[in-house]
């Protein structure tokens, strides 16, 4: 499915297009016209809107194959920019992604999606209500703010995997469990894909400020530093949650630890006590014939009385100690 945004400072057309050859009439023109394009199966669609708005095959080709590193490249009249989109899903407890092309070029933007539903919509509703500097400003601006607005959703993929981290905390000091060792695994690992989607989007900003393209105007350059400190600040965020989990596991193996010893401790106390009153049962159960205890009468409950103090006192040594 195909979306157009058609606007100036004035006016806005918004509306769905049935088919590619309802965006084939918008090249470079005023108005802005933004072009948004769920799904990539249909190659020969993509190739039709990349002919017409004059991609570089190169470029066409990374439109489709949704795994590459998020990346800027400048073809002179338009700029390209590849960036991935995090999504938590709260059903798998799982970080997911998918990538978004943008092509910037003098009038019109272009962004490619795997499938619809995006971070997008507040920037839609900054363009239908006019807020703020989007609407006059040009195409450089819009793709600013899409790209801004990628990097957002980062922090609130990252806040909701933090109440992730915090309740998984609370239920280690309650009680260490195999599963949460693996959920501990798996969150390093959604963190770690974050850093690797999120690290080379510094190289992307750094390349839209340092560039100089005539395509992103000088009055863009300090909101693509606050975007490059949002990068920053999400990076850093991952750092620590990954220090926070490494900390989590460590306590997971020290929660084990303290349950082995707990066990350990009570096995060796039992077995402790029992020594002894094995010994004195052993004595008594070798069958020599001249043993005068046995032909006592109360040497049953001598025998009894004996196990009981033993087992007595050494309990009691045990509690005094602290070991109980």
């Amino acid at each position: 499915s195909i979306s157009l945004i058609n606007y100036d400072t004035d006016t806005l057309e918004e509306r769905e297009l049935p088919d590619v050859s309802g965006c084939l009439r918008f090249n470079d023109s005023q108005p802005i016209s933004w072009i948004n394009v769920y799904g990539l199966h249909d190659v020969d669609a993509l190739k039709a809107i990349g002919d017409h708005f004059g991609l570089h095959p190169l470029v066409q080709e990374d439109i489709v194959n949704s795994q590459q590193r998020p990346k800027l490249e400048e073809f002179g009249d338009h700029l390209f920019i590849i960036a991935r989109m995090v999504r938590y899903d709260s059903n798998t407890r799982q970080v997911g992604s998918e990538q978004i092309s943008l092509v910037i070029g003098k009038g019109v933007v272009l962004s490619f999606q795997e499938r619809p539903g995006d971070v997008f919509e507040g920037v839609h509703e900054r363009l239908r209500k006019g807020r703020g500097r989007i609407r006059g400003a040009g195409a450089g601006y819009l793709g600013y703010a899409l790209l801004d607005a990628i990097i957002d959703h980062y922090f609130a993929v990252l806040e909701v995997v933090g109440e992730e981290i915090e309740k998984l905390e609370v239920e280690l000091l309650d009680s260490a469990q195999k599963e949460h060792l693996n959920r501990i695994h798996n969150l390093k690992r959604e963190m770690l894909f974050m850093r690797r989607s999120v690290w080379p989007l510094r190289e992307v900003v750094t390349g839209l400020i340092r560039d100089e393209s005539p395509l992103i105007s000088e009055a863009a350059a300090p909101f693509l530093r606050d975007v490059y400190d949002h990068i920053a600040q999400v990076t850093d965020a991952i750092d620590t949650f990954r220090e926070l989990l490494s900390g989590l596991q460590d306590l997971y193996m020290s929660s084990v630890s303290n349950r082995m010893n707990d066990v350990m401790k009570v096995l060796t106390i039992f077995a402790s006590i029992f020594v002894p009153l094995t010994f004195v049962a052993g004595i008594y159960g070798m069958n020599f014939e001249h043993m005068p205890e046995l032909g006592w009468k109360w040497s049953y409950a001598i025998f009894w009385g004996a196990v009981v103090a033993i087992g007595g006192s050494m309990v009691t040594f045990f509690h005094r100690k602290g070991w109980l």
